[in-house]
């Protein structure tokens, strides 16, 4: 990946300031309740950089990028999952992959979202419409990903994905997704809370669970004051069990080695069209975080060939 550099300045200050990007994994309810905390900031604002998103492109991709950044708790080793809206508003489709590391990749089928007239709300749902919601697990070692797919019922990530698994799974599951802009459009904070009843949990756990989570500050305002997790799980939370601290980053994997196997891979009559038409450079871009690859026409000659 071709990391973009941030280019404002007081983006850059301010990001000096916080709490570095991560995830908190608990138990609540005596172990009958998992929960995951992420703070996101850093990774909003490179994720905002390199796809060169506006403030409603932002909130819409982001809100994806911290879905799956939060469900990486759920995955291990070399396990990957994917969340995949496809819609008819204007927003088309949004599109978020997360390791088990923490490294989340994605994007938006369109960027930038034609609307006629500025939003009047951070409501996502008149830009989502109808759709679909897929979720697809890739297990290392599984012959197949793993997938499940709703129809979209909320036009909302994380009222959809909450539905996902209610109808998938039969789990009952709470999402907060949460990016706060100030008065000039800069991502200042960013946030997102999972919150899922275990084997066990009697009806009413994760009622006082999402109680207590309702009372909490929007988590993109929180974390933009430099708050940390920590502080946050234990006043919102009674006797939090902490399992463990969990990187999170906007990180794809491609690279110009991956795109130059790529182009000899091509067939025959595709290649010969290449050398003859160009165009050169040959520029190559990964929908997953816009980094674009430039190929000379003496690079291209040496792979064909």
């Amino acid at each position: 990946m071709i990391e973009a550099p941030i280019q404002n300045p007081n983006i850059i200050s301010h990001l000096d300031s916080l709490e570095s990007d991560g995830m908190t994994v608990f138990l609540l309810e005596h172990g009958t309740v998992r929960g995951t905390l992420l703070h996101g900031t850093r990774m909003i604002n490179q994720m905002r950089e390199n796809h060169r998103t506006g403030i409603l492109e932002t909130l819409a991709l982001g809100h994806g990028y911290l879905a799956a950044g939060l469900m990486t708790s759920m995955i291990k080793g070399d396990d990957r999952i994917g969340v995949h809206l496809e819609c008819g508003g204007p927003i088309g489709g949004i599109t978020a992959e997360a390791s088990a590391h923490g490294d989340v990749r994605g994007y938006l089928k369109h960027n930038p979202i034609e609307i006629t007239e500025p939003p009047e709300s951070f409501d996502l749902s008149p830009y989502i419409g109808p759709g679909f919601l897929t979720v697809t697990k890739f297990i290392q070692d599984a012959r197949q990903p793993y997938y499940g797919q709703i129809m979209l019922e909320h036009g909302s990530v994380a009222k959809d994905l909450a539905e996902y698994f209610l109808q998938s799974e039969q789990t009952k599951t709470l999402f907060f997704l949460s990016v706060q802009f100030d008065r000039q459009g800069d991502a200042v904070g960013a946030g997102g809370l999972f919150l899922q009843a275990l084997p066990g949990a009697d009806d009413s756990a994760l009622e006082r669970v999402s109680s207590r989570a309702l009372s909490m500050p929007s988590l993109g305002d929180y974390f933009s004051r430099g708050e940390g997790r920590t502080k946050l799980l234990l006043q919102t939370f009674e006797n939090p069990e902490v399992l463990a601290d969990r990187p999170v980053q906007f990180f794809c994997h491609c690279t110009k080695t991956y795109y130059s196997e790529f182009i000899t891979s091509l067939s025959g009559d595709t290649r010969e069209d290449i050398r003859k038409n160009g165009p050169f450079p040959m520029n190559i871009s990964c929908r997953n975080c816009a980094s674009e690859y430039a190929f000379s026409r003496e690079e291209i000659e040496t792979l064909l060939s």
